[in-house]
């Protein structure tokens, strides 16, 4: 398993139990995974055992993750078979046979990139597979000279978002109207301002707080991490185009090892942990340009959904009602033309 995983252990979590904050709150999650992989199944199911655990999810967005890819056919379209696959969920969803939430709602795919302007005969696909619900792409760019933070998954080169070939690539989600998820490393976040400053009409978002790393050879450097992560981030904010998820905190990354612990953690050992770096993208990009995501079944390791979702409540505490409609659910709703799936 990779470096980024921490096993979900369903007895640990349950052992922390606590009443939901706010449960009138509505949200949407911008940022989940469904997969069947071996010896890890997170599907329908099992996102809706975890929504109806008390909090108001009204809908969510699946981000890709190497799905259900098609078994044969051109390499470059077999990531396809993910959109089909969660625009069945989606519908599925739909019927109300589930309850109200609408689950795959927006769905974020992935195309290589790097093919330029052949890239765009993917993108068509994905969007007729996703049937009115395609939204954009994610393609990892994840980078780092110690190999205990890589995922053998994804193998990007150090100059990907530089690249010709790339930037080409991102050049026809803009002509498409789609988006662009950007998943790295703090010390990457130059190189996705460069991208942001080339390609302006390109909406993109930040996945994960910026990829904040606290393990390896970043262990013990929380205080110089931060410093370095804080000014790369008010660089990248001064890209209008550009938004940012908070969230992602519970992989093992960014070492706060409160997964370590013999009882899984409450929502107020979370947000005093992540408080300083959500309230840090916030304050640099505003309530409007930042939303709460889950990131499960990842983060599902390091704690359960409603705790992380009364986690995210903690941290928003001072906020008007309109910064936390922002940061619950209109952010995600602008970003990913979700207007039609909850109320106003």
């Amino acid at each position: 398993m990779s470096t980024h995983y921490i096993a979900v252990r369903e007895e640990w979590l349950a052992a922390r139990q606590e009443e939901i904050l706010d449960p009138a709150q509505p949200i949407i999650d911008p940022h989940h995974h469904l997969w069947d992989r071996p010896g890890w199944r997170y599907l329908l199911d099992d996102m809706l055992a975890d929504l109806r655990t008390g909090h108001d999810v009204r809908a969510t967005v699946l981000v890709q993750a190497r799905a259900f890819h098609r078994a044969d056919g051109p390499e470059a379209f077999r990531p396809v078979g993910e959109t089909q696959f969660a625009a069945g969920v989606a519908a599925m969803c739909e019927s109300g046979i589930y309850g109200a939430p609408r689950i795959c709602a927006g769905i974020v795919g992935f195309a290589d990139l790097t093919r330029g302007a052949a890239a765009g005969e993917v993108l068509d696909a994905h969007i007729a597979a996703g049937n009115g619900r395609f939204r954009g792409i994610r393609h990892i760019a994840t980078w780092d000279p110690d190999p205990e933070m890589l995922n053998p998954a994804y193998t990007p080169a150090e100059d990907m978002m530089d690249s010709e070939g790339f930037r080409a690539g991102i050049a026809e989600l803009g002509r498409r109207r789609l988006s662009f998820d950007a998943w790295i490393y703090f010390h990457q976040i130059p190189r996705l301002a460069a991208l942001a400053r080339a390609c302006p009409d390109v909406p993109m978002v930040l996945d994960h707080c910026g990829g904040i790393l606290g393990i390896g050879r970043y262990a013990g450097r929380r205080d110089a991490v931060f410093a370095q992560w804080s000014a790369h981030m008010a660089d990248l904010a001064r890209c209008p185009n550009v938004m940012v998820k908070c969230g992602g905190l519970g992989m093992r990354l960014p070492g706060f090892g409160l997964e370590e612990a013999e009882v899984a953690p409450s929502s107020a050992m979370l947000a005093e942990a992540w408080r300083p770096w959500m309230e840090r993208c916030i304050e640099l990009f505003g309530s409007k340009r930042c939303m709460f995501e889950s990131n499960f079944p990842v983060d599902k390791g390091g704690y359960g959904y409603a705790v992380g979702w009364n986690a995210f409540k903690r941290v928003a505490a001072g906020a008007t009602a309109e910064e936390k409609a922002d940061l619950f659910w209109r952010s995600a709703a602008r970003f990913y033309r979700l207007d039609d799936v909850i109320a106003a």
